[in-house]
């Protein structure tokens, strides 16, 4: 089993779509929320808007309905089925929320290649509503970062992974992938060795931008599902083959061996291009 954690934030990151505006606009609620987007966070918000739908007469069905006809690049999910056949350790860390991703993830066929969906729980009470709560309970204490939204850190579900898989006595590599300014914070927890993928041109990659060396890991860009598949799957060889060169495992002639590790070293630098 390769010693990797890949790490997937969830809005257009697997699925390529906010999942939250997805299932208000498609059931025709975008005017109603959009009046109390400014009342509250939005965490909050969401779980007022499934009590809406609920109130109004939508169904469980029809918002999982919707939520299976969510956009999805062609390429994504052949590439974590290729990642979890590699061994990898797959991880979902979203500010969506466990109904909208386990819905889709099951659709998708793919729910079983991850170990573990970090999340805003979702769950659907006695009355059939759909119940959206946070992932940090911020009404009773703050999680005390600056950079994340009140319900969820996502740097503080990244160092706990840290201090498990440090627990167990093993040395992994960390892959995280993500889009949004919540993906930040992760990033910048990451260690030299790991690479962060944030998507080009998104809020992510502007924050990275304004100062790439806050970041210890290696940093390499992609901007669609096809690109995503490429760079990661690459990353992934590129690690691999640096393990089997530290254990002795790639036995093979001097210079053909130079030549592997200075591939590797190359893939290793950081990629990201700062715009001009």
């Amino acid at each position: 089993m390769a010693d990797i954690v890949v790490l997937f934030d969830f809005d257009k990151t697997i699925i390529d779509c906010d999942s939250d505006n997805w299932v208000v606009d498609e059931l025709g609620f975008t005017d109603l929320f959009n009046e109390l987007l400014p009342t509250m966070p939005w965490n909050s918000l969401i779980d007022k808007m499934m009590g809406e739908l609920h109130a109004r007469g939508r169904t469980i069905e029809e918002i999982a309905d919707v939520l299976k006809r969510a956009p999805v690049h062609p390429r994504i999910v052949p590439a974590i089925k290729s990642i979890h056949a590699l061994g990898c350790d797959l991880r979902v860390v979203s500010d969506a929320n466990l109904f909208f991703i386990e819905t889709i993830l099951n659709h998708l066929g793919i729910r079983e290649c991850f170990s573990e969906i970090n999340t805003n729980p979702g769950f659907v009470d006695e009355e059939g509503r759909l119940r959206i709560l946070p992932f940090h309970d911020f009404k009773s204490s703050s999680h005390g970062c600056g950079l994340c939204p009140p319900n969820m850190c996502k740097g503080v579900v990244i160092e706990r992974i840290q201090a498990s898989v440090s627990a167990e006595g093993k040395k992994k590599r960390f892959i995280y992938l993500g889009d949004g300014s919540g993906d930040y914070c992760p990033s910048l927890k990451l260690l030299e060795g790991d690479f962060v993928m944030p998507r080009k041109n998104y809020p992510v990659w502007d924050l990275i931008c304004r100062n790439p060396m806050l970041l210890k890991a290696g940093i390499h860009e992609w901007t669609d599902g096809e690109e995503l598949e490429r760079v990661l799957l690459r990353l992934i060889n590129t690690i691999i083959t640096e393990e089997k060169i530290k254990s002795g495992q790639l036995i093979s002639s001097d210079c053909k061996l130079q030549n592997i590790a200075l591939s590797a070293h190359e893939a290793r630098l950081p990629a990201l291009r700062v715009p001009q």
